[in-house]
C-alpha cells in the first residue's frame, strides 16, 4: 500500500491522542483571527478538551477565533440538545471562550434548507475561507455527512443520511428512529478548499475505512480518500484504528 506524498500520518496510543491533534491543528492555526472547521461526534472531543485545557492554563488564546461547523441536522433547532449547534457552543466554543457570535453553522431549522446551504458556502467564501478544518471519517469513509458517491467538486448541500450512518449515531439519540434522515452537509469541494486539514480517527471500527481512505485508490465510493488529493493532510490514529495500516508514518 502507498500513501499520499502529502499526506502525515502520527500514530499516537490513546492518551496522547488529544494532545497530538491538539499540535497538529495548532501548528497550522494563524495567531490572527483564525478560522477553524470544527467536526462533531465522540472522536474530536480529546482534541476539545486539550485545546480547553491549554486555553485554562493560558497557554493558548483563541477567543477572537471563528468557528465554522462541518454540517447540520435538518429538522433539529440550535437549542435542540442533538443539534450540531449546541455540541458545538457547549463542548468548543465556552471551553475557549468564543461567543456564540463567532460561530458558523447552518440553522437546521432554515424554512429552505438548500438556500440555506447555499448560503453557507456564500459566507465561509466571504469569510476567507477555512485555516484548518478538523474532519473525522466514518465507518463507510463518509467525510462530514457526505456519503458514498459524493461528487469530488460538491458544495454544500442537503443529504440523505444513509442508514449505516444512522445506525452509526444512533448512540447520540437512543435510537436510531430518533436519528434525522437529513442533514446539511459542506461538501467534498468545500471541504478541499480548506488550506489545511486534520483527520482524526480512533477505534477499531474506523480502520478499515481509514486503510482505504489513505491507502486504497481515490474513489467516490471513499469520500475520505479525496484527502489524497489535498496538499496539506495531517492524519492522527490511535494504534486500533491504524491497524490495518503498513505505511511509513510517525509513531508514537
Amino acid at each position: 500500500m502507498t500513501m499520499s506524498a502529502s499526506l502525515r500520518l502520527l500514530v499516537v496510543d490513546t492518551d496522547q491522542f488529544g494532545a497530538a491533534a491538539a499540535d497538529a491543528v495548532l501548528r497550522r492555526l494563524p495567531a490572527h483571527r483564525p478560522r477553524l472547521g470544527v467536526a462533531t461526534g465522540d472522536t474530536p472531543i480529546p482534541l476539545y478538551r486539550e485545546l480547553a485545557r491549554r486555553h485554562a492554563c493560558g497557554q493558548i488564546d483563541l477567543r477572537t477565533a471563528l468557528l465554522i461547523a462541518l454540517d447540520e441536522y435538518v429538522g433539529l433547532g440550535p437549542d435542540d440538545p442533538d443539534s450540531y449547534a449546541t455540541y458545538v457552543r457547549t463542548l468548543v466554543a465556552a471551553p475557549l471562550g468564543i461567543g456564540t457570535e463567532n460561530i458558523v453553522i447552518a440553522d437546521g431549522l432554515a424554512p429552505d434548507p438548500d438556500l440555506e446551504a447555499a448560503n453557507l458556502d456564500t459566507r465561509i467564501e466571504a469569510l476567507g475561507g477555512v485555516d484548518v478544518q478538523i474532519a473525522g471519517i466514518g465507518s463507510n469513509g463518509h467525510l462530514a455527512f457526505n456519503e458514498p458517491g459524493s461528487a469530488w467538486e460538491s458544495g454544500t448541500r442537503v443529504v440523505q443520511l444513509s442508514e449505516q450512518t444512522r445506525q452509526d449515531n444512533a448512540r447520540f439519540f437512543g435510537t436510531v428512529a430518533d436519528v434525522p434522515h437529513r442533514a446539511i452537509t459542506q461538501g467534498l469541494g468545500t471541504i478541499s478548499r480548506a488550506r489545511s486539514i486534520v483527520l482524526l480517527a480512533a477505534g477499531t471500527a474506523k480502520s478499515a475505512a481509514l486503510t482505504a481512505a489513505v491507502s486504497g485508490p481515490i474513489d467516490p465510493h471513499v469520500p475520505a480518500s479525496m484527502l489524497q488529493r489535498h496538499p496539506a493532510v495531517t492524519v492522527i490514529a490511535d494504534r486500533a484504528a491504524a491497524a490495518g495500516l503498513s505505511l511509513r508514518g510517525e509513531h508514537r
